[in-house]
C-alpha cells in the first residue's frame, strides 16, 4: 500500500511558460505564492521570467527563481532545474503551462510548423516532468499539472487549429498513462482542459466583439479568466488534492459538456 508523504512547510512549485504577464502560468504562480509556495519560473524569455520572479517574490514575500529554458531542450531544461534545485526547497509541484499556438489550417501546414507545435506542447511536457520526476519519486511526494486545452476535446473551433490541438490531445493522453506508472510513488498527475481564456495565445488580446462572439455558446456567458483557472491549478497541486490523479479538469464556463 502506498503510504501518504506529508507537505514540507518549505515547498517550491516550478511553474513553465510562467513570464508572461497576462497569461495563467503567472496568476497561478502568484496564487502559489500567496499560499507560502516558493516559486520558480522557467520561460524561454529570461528576462521575462526573472521580473516575474522578483515581482511574485515582492509582493508575496516568498523565495522566487526566474530561469531561462527553452523546454524543447533537454540540456537546456537540466541546467535550469539544476539551478532551481540548487536555490530553492524541495519540488513538490510541477505546472506545465509552457505552450504555442497555430492558427494555421491543416493544408497549409509544414512538417517545421507541426513539429514546432509539438517540440513545445508535447515533447517540452516530456522533457521538464521527467527531470522534475526525479526527485519526486525519491521523497515520494508530487503533484503534476498540465495545460490541454477544449481544443483537444472538440476539435479546434477557437482559434488554433490542427496541430495544435492534437498537441493538446497528446496532453490528456500523457496525463492519463504517466499517472498509472507514478501512483505506487506518491505522485498525482493531472491535467486541466480550459476553454477561451483571454491570454497572449488566443492571438493577442480578446477585443469586446471577440468576447462577445466567443461568449455566445458559454453557458456562463463569458470567456475564462486567468484566474478561473489558476484557482483550479492551484486546488490540484495542494495537500488536498492527494486522492485525485489521471483526471482532466474541463475548465470551459460550459462550452464543452463531457
Amino acid at each position: 500500500m502506498t503510504e501518504t508523504t506529508p507537505f514540507p512547510a518549505e515547498r517550491t512549485a516550478v511553474l513553465t511558460g510562467a513570464g508572461s504577464a497576462r497569461g495563467i502560468g503567472r496568476a497561478t504562480a502568484d496564487r502559489l505564492a500567496s499560499e507560502g509556495w516558493s516559486i520558480a519560473i522557467l520561460d524561454i524569455h529570461g528576462a521575462a521570467a526573472r521580473a516575474a520572479a522578483e515581482e511574485i517574490s515582492a509582493r508575496r514575500g516568498v523565495r522566487s527563481i526566474g530561469v531561462g529554458a527553452d523546454v524543447s531542450n533537454q540540456a537546456s531544461v537540466n541546467a535550469a532545474i539544476d539551478e532551481v534545485e540548487a536555490a530553492l526547497p524541495p519540488i513538490v509541484a510541477l505546472a506545465n503551462l509552457a505552450g504555442i499556438s497555430s492558427p494555421t489550417e491543416f493544408m497549409d501546414e509544414t512538417v517545421a510548423g507541426w513539429e514546432r507545435v509539438f517540440s513545445v506542447n508535447m515533447t517540452g511536457t516530456f522533457i521538464v516532468t521527467q527531470r522534475v520526476l526525479k526527485g519526486m519519486i525519491e521523497r515520494k511526494l508530487g503533484r503534476i499539472v498540465s495545460v490541454s486545452s477544449i481544443s483537444a476535446q472538440r476539435g479546434g473551433g477557437t482559434y488554433s487549429k490542427v496541430a495544435y490541438s492534437a498537441s493538446k490531445a497528446g496532453i490528456i493522453g500523457f496525463t492519463r498513462a504517466l499517472a498509472r506508472e507514478m501512483g505506487q510513488h506518491g505522485i498525482t498527475v493531472n491535467c486541466v482542459a480550459p476553454g477561451p481564456v483571454d491570454t497572449d495565445i488566443m492571438g493577442g488580446p480578446l477585443s469586446d466583439d471577440r468576447k462577445n462572439a466567443m461568449s455566445a455558446d458559454i453557458l456562463m456567458g463569458r470567456v475564462g479568466t486567468v484566474q478561473d483557472v489558476a484557482a483550479l491549478m492551484t486546488f490540484l497541486v495542494s495537500e488536498d488534492a492527494g486522492y485525485i490523479t489521471a483526471a482532466t479538469y474541463d475548465i470551459n464556463g460550459g462550452l464543452h459538456v463531457s
